[in-house]
């Protein structure tokens, strides 16, 4: 009895030099303390921002983003970068076009361009996946996996090419060439719209420069994988 009470002693005044050793650092602002810049949960501290780009140095004045003096005005290249704006947004508007005629026929966007592509690629034969997938510009699997989805749907009908029998030649089934007709009159109006106020020159000079900017889209990228800006992204 007398061991087990004075356990229980023991315990209770380790409990209490406990609780007081907590009150002590507590009201001593002795709070657990983290390295500054860490939060709670993440062991590796924040980069600090370097003295040029904290606030209390004036206003911060980018770099400009294209080196082509052509490009600048006044040393800046402020019109150069909201041109760029204006272009994806025009492309984002675009592209929900293409889903709003997808929709129309119960497709996504990308299935309706396949089977427009189609419509106006397939000829008397029909078209071959390589072409089409070129016409519509997206990748040869994504559009051979969108025809076969068609294809369940009835709006195509493949066939084997005669001459490349490892090719196949997609065209319209009489029910695609229904839908297509069906939709032309919402295409129309929609393109009357859209292109209201530009010219067939100002579309010309649109399609030159989509077609550049297509071709040094691919040079970017294969310099970003194996060429001179391959260490820029890298982390």
């Amino acid at each position: 009895m007398e061991a087990g009470f004075n356990g229980a002693k023991k315990s209770s005044a380790l409990q209490s030099r406990q609780v007081s050793d907590l009150s002590n650092k507590r009201s001593s602002g002795g709070a657990p303390q983290r390295l500054a810049g860490v939060r709670r949960g993440d062991a590796r501290p924040r980069r600090a921002a370097p003295a040029s780009a904290r606030p209390d140095h004036g206003a911060y004045s980018p770099p400009i983003t294209i080196s082509r003096e052509d490009f600048l005005k006044d040393g800046h290249d402020r019109g150069f970068r909201d041109g760029l704006y204006a272009m994806v947004t025009a492309l984002d508007g675009l592209l929900r076009c293409r889903d709003v005629f997808g929709k129309a026929l119960d497709l996504t966007g990308s299935q309706f361009a396949v089977l427009i592509g189609t419509a106006y690629r397939q000829k008397a034969s029909g078209v071959t996946i390589r072409d089409l997938a070129e016409h519509v510009r997206l990748a040869a699997p994504h559009v051979t996996t969108e025809v076969n989805r068609l294809i369940k749907h009835g709006l195509l009908v493949k066939r084997q090419h005669q001459v490349d029998r490892r090719s196949v030649l997609v065209s319209l089934s009489p029910y695609g060439e229904a839908e297509v007709e069906r939709i032309a009159p919402l295409v129309r109006q929609v393109n009357d719209i859209l292109f209201e106020g530009v010219s067939h020159q100002d579309f010309q000079a649109v399609v030159r420069v989509t077609q550049s900017l297509t071709v040094n889209v691919e040079r970017v990228f294969s310099e970003i994988r194996w060429g001179r800006l391959a260490a820029l992204v890298e982390k």
